[in-house]
């Protein structure tokens, strides 16, 4: 068992708390499981940019300023970006607030709003990669509960993972991921066809976290295969 550090807690208790009524299987549990992985959310970030500067490495965040940071949420997040930018690997800011804008109707507009189940599920796979990247330690392996995993939380981890993949030697670490695969393709890395699978599966990605369109189980498995190959790829283009 990995013993929290005590700032750690707070944060992973929400996260657990929303993913366990995920688990369940009514409309109220999604709607509880939604609120509370935002509140985690935005709470780990609060927590991290609060820590000491000997844990964070964070320059410049005086007092005053964290408190003009943590005043709202979206200026939480430009604070965010601003100060840990670094922490930001396979998480897009513009998911979470969209997410957060979501969790307010259901928590402002009463019980007759309700949220589809997947969406939940890639908020919580959002929240777990922040909070390893925050935290440097899996929500999983940070206490006994064995956090449940579907098909949609393997398709966002597996992007994320692909994402956080050092490809600065072979395409500019300042071009969004996307233009890094085309890099990489154009120079013999990756082949065209994977390159184009990558863009289609990053639609299907946006859609499925803005609620456009819900992917089907065998659209989930094909994109899961084929990300697992493309995965493969990379890392021997990375370890050469």
């Amino acid at each position: 068992m990995i013993i929290d550090k005590p700032w750690i807690s707070g944060p992973r208790e929400l996260l657990v708390h929303g993913i366990q009524h995920l688990e369940l299987t009514t409309g109220f549990d999604n709607r509880m499981a939604m609120i509370s992985i935002d509140n985690s959310v935005e709470l780990m970030i609060k927590t991290y940019l609060g820590l000491p500067k000997r844990i964070t490495k964070i320059e410049g965040l005086t007092r005053k300023r964290f408190e003009e940071v943590t005043s709202t949420f979206p200026n939480l997040l430009d604070g965010f970006e601003e100060f840990a930018n670094n922490k930001l690997n396979g998480i897009e800011l513009g998911d979470i607030e969209w997410f957060h804008r979501l969790r307010n109707q259901l928590y402002h507009d009463g019980n007759g709003i309700t949220v589809e189940k997947e969406k939940v599920e890639a908020y919580a796979e959002i929240a777990k990669i922040l909070f390893e990247n925050l935290f440097a330690v899996q929500v999983e392996q940070s206490g006994d509960e064995t956090i449940h995993h579907n098909l949609t939380g393997e398709f966002i981890k597996i992007w994320a993972d692909i994402e956080k993949l050092n490809l600065s030697k072979f395409a500019s670490g300042s071009a969004q991921p996307m233009m890094r695969f085309r890099m990489l393709a154009e120079k013999g890395q990756l082949s065209n066809i994977q390159a184009k699978r990558l863009d289609d599966i990053r639609r299907l990605r946006n859609d499925l976290v803005h609620g456009i369109n819900s992917p089907t189980k065998l659209e989930l498995k094909n994109a899961i295969q084929d990300l697992i190959e493309i995965y493969k790829t990379l890392e021997k283009v990375t370890s050469a």
